[in-house]
């Protein structure tokens, strides 16, 4: 039998280190983990036989090189444009536009490349859309328009696809994952789908912005896991984390409370090394410690709102995108958790598992925040 104070076996170094390897690797991401990545398309019908479309498209996904994206950004004129022509078929391709069964064939006007340092681009949570525009004539005796995305298409899903007629008032938003949209028939106006058949694109968004975009709030989660040795301790802790989050993220998508990305971007970093230090320093569940997980819950729900202020989905849908939402973040915390458990929970009861792994990783859990604190105030 082995004494607490033996040396560790070759198993318990092994899950040591990869618990601290999978640490070191989120330090790669860059200041602003906020971002929510997908394809966004407009349809705008705004005069007789023409639909205006704009497409928010990620040219990585079909450059050659995919670290050529930036140098793309800071080229001459002539040479984006080659570029965007080169693109334009396999972009077509992965977004087909339908007028009944009629194929629409989009010509391009303009496009505007983003403009963002060369660390965003490294970034799997920063938005690096070009912003396509392009004109389709539509046939007279054309149906309903139909967004349809191929099996397989090079897009970041899912696809907010927004679709209607400016002067008319009418616009209907939708998510399309694989497989066409719901038409929109521009003669009749449509009117929008039911709300409930986006519920669940809205719960995959959420759960995206934790798993992977969110690497900030996976560290915030596995610092609450590292003191909830007791699943009590785990589930009060994240329990009062969801309410506090699930609180602001309603209160400012309602306009009730706001502030700058500026100040929560850093706040947010600031959270997961208070978090990781304490569970070294004061490692007890009493009052300050849940009291201290709910004044961070607030600011991170600041941060969901933030994000998903970037999806513009019509008022009477704010309930529906919001709940959706909010779950699919718990859904991405739980899934955290139950990853951290299958890593390293089974020796939670063990006498060395505080010195040997809670306390090595909570220090890197605490360099990464503070160094996202130093890097988000300086990008602000």
């Amino acid at each position: 039998m082995n004494h607490p104070n033996s040396s560790p076996t070759v198993t318990h170094r092994l899950f040591s280190t990869v618990a601290l390897l999978a640490l070191f690797f989120l330090t790669v991401a860059a200041a602003h983990a906020h971002g929510l990545v997908f394809t966004k398309v407009e349809a705008m019908f705004a005069e007789p036989g023409v639909v205006n479309i704009t497409v928010e498209y990620d040219l990585g996904l079909v450059l050659p090189k995919r670290n050529g994206y930036y140098a793309l950004t800071a080229a001459p004129a002539e040479t984006q444009q080659a570029a965007v022509t080169q693109a334009l078929p396999e972009i077509r391709e992965a977004l087909q536009f339908y007028a009944g069964d009629q194929p629409l064939r989009l010509t391009l006007q303009s496009f505007t490349m983003p403009k963002l340092p060369a660390a965003a681009f490294q970034d799997p949570a920063q938005d690096r859309s070009t912003v396509l525009r392009f004109t389709a004539a539509l046939p007279t005796n054309g149906g309903p328009l139909v967004l349809v995305v191929p099996y397989g298409a090079r897009v970041d899903h899912p696809v907010l696809f927004a679709v209607g007629t400016p002067a008319a008032g009418v616009i209907s938003r939708g998510w399309v994952e694989e497989g066409p949209s719901e038409p929109f028939d521009w003669k009749t106006l449509a009117p929008r789908p039911p709300w409930w058949r986006d519920f669940g694109k809205y719960l995959r968004l959420g759960f995206t912005h934790i798993v992977p975009q969110g690497l900030d709030h996976i560290l915030f989660v596995l610092a609450l896991f590292f003191l909830g040795q007791t699943w009590r301790k785990l589930v009060a802790q994240t329990t009062i984390f969801t309410v506090a989050h699930a609180t602001t993220l309603f209160l400012a998508h309602y306009g009730v409370i706001s502030l700058p990305g500026r100040y929560v971007e850093p706040l947010i970093a600031f959270s997961i090394a208070c978090i990781a230090l304490e569970n070294i320093f004061s490692p007890k569940l009493g009052p300050t410690r849940l009291v201290l997980v709910f004044a961070f819950g607030l600011v991170h729900g600041l941060g969901f709102a933030g994000s998903l202020s970037e999806v513009k989905f019509p008022r009477d849908q704010f309930l529906m995108a919001l709940l959706g939402f909010n779950f699919g973040v718990d859904f991405g915390q739980l899934f955290i958790v139950g990853l951290a458990l299958l890593a390293v929970g089974w020796f939670r009861d063990k006498p060395w598992f505080r010195v040997r792994i809670m306390i090595p990783c909570c220090l890197t859990i605490a360099a990464v925040g503070l160094f996202w604190t130093v890097q988000r105030i300086l990008a602000g």
